[in-house]
């Protein structure tokens, strides 16, 4: 039934005083929460938010801990909080089952819920751990400064560093990191590695490797031989002239300290887990939120960047090469079995048969993948909770693959109400996408990542 034109009108005027509330105060106050939650159902406020302005263009996005460290394909923090906010409430438990840099188990926990973020990647998982984790500052700090001075002086040992270099590190990782650093930038980090190396409290030997890795995983390429690095598209630049890691290293930890004070009053320590998003080690109907962002159709190649710093870490090449294979969005397919989809996806997967029939098994996997990701945030979220999905655009052989369509339907067959969509313009320069060097932007993955979507899932009640 046709709700009355005067009832039609309160119920807008109630959704715009909602939305309008929690864009003017509560992006800047973490409790902030009002009545709106109470006269209006989560389908509602969902609706609301998502018709909402989603772009936040000009708003800092650094605040906090979010600063830490380089990652490609980011989204807005305020982004993640619009929707923490509005759909849910203090204590409330938010899953970011792919949650990447940490951004939305960041708002939540900023926001007073109890996040949890799930992550099979490596790199991701250490960034969120440090990026959540309440330090003493003074003592990490008066750590920071010792192991500084001790890598200093480590340097001046070149042969003894030269030893450590050739102990430490496989042929294969030698190869590579041969090919992508300087010797003397190879010193000064292998003294950096080995004052670290001495540092008996986890957490604070955690944050000390995650600044390591902030000064090799950079947009520029940091203190390697390579550019764009955080764009995950590596390019070898002989005439680069690094920086002093050992300099670098101390100004980034002077800055993430820094980041890191504005975290430690937060009532809730989130749980980063090692995972993956297709089979959750969670609960049935535990979870009161969803915010995440799936990696795209044709996926980054996060690996490809993170391996620079992780190599250094103690991770082998053969040991990375096959964590890429894991990803959701691979184009490792051996193995991959049809299931069915949505008639929407199953259209796009045949349209792009036609066009190279490799292309389409790696997105109809991609497709499979993603709808073992929506069965297990449907199963994991009560009842009348919501799930909200930010979606990249994708391009595959000049097709549109439609992914936030697609997706739709796919959350849709898995049980989900689809609540709407909502368009967002990307800032590519802040979402920090890949960008093949040299190109006019017209070819390749610059033409699939210019806009994203907002898909915004409710559980039904039964």
């Amino acid at each position: 039934m046709t709700q009355p034109a005067h009832t039609q009108l309160h119920s807008a005027a109630k959704k715009s005083q909602f939305v309008n509330m929690l864009v003017a105060v509560g992006l800047q106050d973490a409790g902030f929460e009002h009545g709106y939650h109470d006269t209006l159902t989560k389908r509602e406020r969902l609706l609301a938010l998502l018709q909402s302005d989603l772009g936040f263009e000009g708003y800092k996005t650094g605040y906090a801990s979010h600063d830490l460290h380089a990652f490609a394909a980011k989204f807005p923090p305020q982004l993640a909080r619009l929707f923490i906010q509005g759909l849910s409430q203090p204590g409330d438990k938010v899953l970011d089952p792919m949650v990447g840099s940490g951004t939305a188990a960041v708002e939540a926990m900023l926001c007073g819920r109890k996040a949890i973020g799930i992550d099979i990647d490596p790199l991701a998982l250490r960034l969120s751990r440090v990026k959540t984790t309440r330090y003493d500052l003074t003592t990490l700090r008066e750590t920071t400064a010792d192991v500084v001075d001790n890598a200093r002086d480590l340097q001046r040992d070149k042969p003894r560093m030269e030893r450590h270099l050739r102990l430490r590190f496989a042929k294969e990782e030698q190869e590579f990191i041969n090919y992508w650093f300087q010797r003397s930038t190879q010193i000064e980090l292998i003294a950096l590695i080995s004052a670290m190396e001495t540092i008996v409290d986890e957490s604070a030997r955690s944050f000390l490797e995650l600044t390591f890795s902030s000064i090799i995983v950079t947009k520029s390429g940091g203190v390697s031989l390579a550019r764009d690095l955080a764009h995950s598209r590596p390019h070898l630049d002989k005439s680069k002239s690094p920086k002093n890691a050992i300099d670098q290293f101390s100004a980034r930890a002077v800055r993430n300290l820094a980041s890191l004070a504005a975290i430690r009053r937060c009532r809730y320590k989130p749980r980063i887990i090692e995972g993956d998003a297709r089979k959750l080690k969670l609960s049935d109907d535990s979870v009161d939120l969803v915010v995440t962002s799936p990696p795209y159709a044709n996926a980054i190649d996060y690996m490809r960047a993170h391996k620079f710093s992780l190599v250094w870490l103690g991770r082998t090449v053969p040991e990375l090469t096959e964590f890429r294979g894991k990803y959701i969005g691979s184009e490792k397919t051996n193995g991959f079995r049809s299931a069915m989809l949505p008639k929407q996806a199953a259209d796009v997967v045949a349209q792009l048969r036609r066009l190279d029939s490799r292309k389409s098994i790696i997105l109809e996997k991609y497709f499979v993948e993603m709808r073992a990701v929506f069965v297990e945030m449907y199963r994991v979220l009560k009842a009348d909770a919501c799930s909200v999905v930010v979606v990249g655009c994708s391009t595959m052989r000049g097709l549109d693959v439609q992914t936030h369509q697609c997706l739709a339907r796919i959350a849709q067959q898995s049980g989900f109400d689809v609540v709407g969509i909502a368009r967002r313009q990307l800032d590519r320069n802040r979402r920090m996408m890949p960008a093949r060097f040299g190109s006019n932007g017209t070819t390749g993955i610059e033409q699939r990542m210019h806009d994203e979507y907002v898909i915004g899932l409710i559980k039904p009640t039964k």
